[in-house]
């Protein structure tokens, strides 16, 4: 019998409302073990937050502004009362529950409704997906009216939650492994280790479910079906990086750049970003280089793209970003913004996964198998003073640092870890999420140009205020990010509007200090945007425990007062 999507806004209610990590995981084991097996990929998406799978290049292209429009014609209760409860509980689904609550029109429409399945829900925002080109926008918004009123109040809440991507119900991806894990009495390292492969704890979810743990033990990468990157931590300078990895290392230089993950298959080749999005299109040069040199059947590569100028030099992020949004006009973008290709790893080549190997030995494959197309400059070492050298000549020539990788360290997809380690010789900037913002002053009053910035709480999944700022972006930034933000608008109060925590930026500023103005009980001193990261999405921001780390780590060499 078809599984409702009622069982599974009620499992995400119980969710929401307990810290126990045990007792959630055993309540999303206990609802995987009634699923069918077509119910299991979409449910745990949903789950987690997800409209449709990881690997998918689909979006829904939804904004809150539409989203609210449709909940006030189908509810016709005052917005208020929604603004009213979204000031009380800062969460918008817990608002679109209580304004589904109080409508008269929707509680008259519930009684004649029969139950959403999971089932119908995900070709719901299958349909709202493919929908594109003229038109596109009414047939989105009437596939999603469509779906919210056949919703019931609680159902409601968590469809919303879905579609905007702010599930907060503190129920991680890593407690989804442990849960599939139990529920299919499978073995939790062969769950994790397939989910590296697979790169998508839903896909793996259903073969545990219909092949179990042979299915899971042959599970193996796929060209054309992106994988989870490995991330890497920050070091404050190459001696902690050559002591965490025992006294040698393999230096590299860290581009200022945009990461890429390039699938190649025959003749066919397929750029990823760090996002797992397609970005083939955009990048017409980096796959004719990788066509004519790397001449492996199946390959699985990593890489770095940089913006350059006629004489080769690397030029600011930014420039880059814009190649990565062209999809029209790539000939002239190419002319205006050229890039160039560096690799740095290989996960993949002819039929065999290669992630289990030591690094010093995939980087030797990758020089086999590159043809033409630049490494990354790499040095091992063990001398302290030599990788100093190394790190000012990558300054010298326009890069950001350098990365630390372990010799024999083995590729890790999606774990950030000690094995690999970023150096930059500046104070650690923060990738941090954009949560409100207020309009300017003289010219810059008709834009949102004042920025409130937040990082991720890891266990509670919530957004904490950590400073503001209205420096760093240029006036044409300024504008499409106002632009952007009102799309994402939830709530305006005064000058200031609050909006759904979508927009990352690379933050950089000058000590974190104590500061009772924020609920986090920290706050930046002389915040100011070195970036707008597009190739990041919230959940790739930096935690509020990261953030205290490094207030905690700047007492090294400070003293604290005692109230401290």
């Amino acid at each position: 019998m078809p599984t409702s999507f009622k069982a599974l806004a009620e499992l995400c209610e119980k969710l929401e409302k307990t810290t126990k990590r045990l007792l959630m995981i055993q309540l999303v084991a206990d609802f995987l073990k009634r699923l069918e097996p077509d119910e299991v990929k979409p449910a745990v998406s949903m789950i987690l937050g997800r409209p449709l799978p990881t690997y998918s290049q689909k979006t829904l292209e939804v904004s809150w502004a539409t989203l609210s429009e449709i909940i006030k014609r189908i509810t016709e209760v005052e917005w208020k009362v929604f603004m009213s409860i979204f000031g009380k509980t800062g969460d918008i689904g817990s608002a679109t529950k209580t304004v589904f609550e109080k409508s008269k029109v929707k509680k008259q429409a519930t009684l004649l409704e029969r139950e959403l399945t999971i089932k119908e829900v995900k070709r719901s925002f299958e349909a709202i997906a493919e929908a594109a080109g003229q038109g596109s926008r009414e047939k989105k918004e009437r596939q999603i009216e469509v779906l919210l009123s056949m919703a019931s109040p609680l159902e409601a809440k968590y469809l919303v939650k879905i579609f905007i991507g702010e599930m907060r119900t503190g129920f991680s991806e890593g407690l989804m492994e442990q849960a599939v894990s139990k529920a299919y009495q499978v073995p939790l390292d062969v769950m994790q280790k397939a989910s590296m492969v697979v790169g998508d704890i839903c896909e793996v979810a259903e073969i545990a479910r219909k092949k179990g743990l042979e299915g899971l033990s042959a599970a193996e990468f796929k060209v054309f079906r992106p994988v989870k990157l490995m991330l890497a931590q920050m070091a404050s300078n190459v001696a902690e990086a050559l002591k965490e990895h025992g006294g040698k290392t393999a230096f590299e230089y860290k581009l200022d750049g945009a990461r890429v993950q390039i699938h190649k298959l025959d003749n066919e080749v397929k750029i990823f970003s760090r996002r797992l999005t397609d970005v083939t299109k955009s990048l017409p040069e980096i796959v004719e280089i990788v066509r004519k040199n790397v001449n492996a059947k199946e390959a699985i590569l990593e890489g770095e793209v940089i913006a350059v100028d006629s004489l080769g030099n690397p030029v600011p992020f930014q420039h880059l970003m814009r190649r990565f949004k062209r999809v029209h006009k790539i000939e002239d973008a190419a002319e205006k913004i050229p890039v160039r290709l560096y690799l740095f790893d290989i996960l993949y080549l002819n039929g065999k996964s290669l992630i289990s190997l030591p690094y010093i030995e995939r980087r030797k494959i990758l020089a086999e198998n590159s043809g033409d197309i630049p490494l990354t400059e790499q040095i091992i070492t063990k001398n302290r003073k030599d990788a100093e050298k190394f790190l000012k000549q990558a300054l010298d020539d326009g890069h950001e640092g350098l990365m630390a990788k372990k010799p024999e360290s083995v590729y890790t997809p999606g774990i950030r870890g000690k094995r690999w380690l970023k150096i930059k010789p500046v104070l650690e900037p923060l990738d941090l999420v954009i949560v409100a913002a207020e309009y300017g002053y003289g010219r810059r009053h008709a834009w949102l140009s004042d920025y409130y910035l937040a990082a991720r709480d890891a266990e509670k999944g919530e957004f904490l205020i950590v400073g503001k700022t209205f420096k760093g972006l240029t006036d044409a930034e300024m504008v499409e990010m106002t632009r952007q933000l009102k799309e994402l608008a939830v709530k305006e109060e005064g000058r200031r509007v609050l909006v759904v925590p979508k927009i990352v930026v690379e933050v950089a500023y000058n000590e974190i200090q104590k500061s009772p103005k924020y609920k986090c009980g920290m706050a930046l001193r002389f915040a100011r945007i070195n970036r707008i990261r597009d190739d990041k999405t919230p959940e790739d921001a930096d935690t509020i425990q990261r953030v205290r780390e490094i207030y905690e780590r700047q007492f090294l060499k400070k003293g604290r007062y005692k109230t401290e």
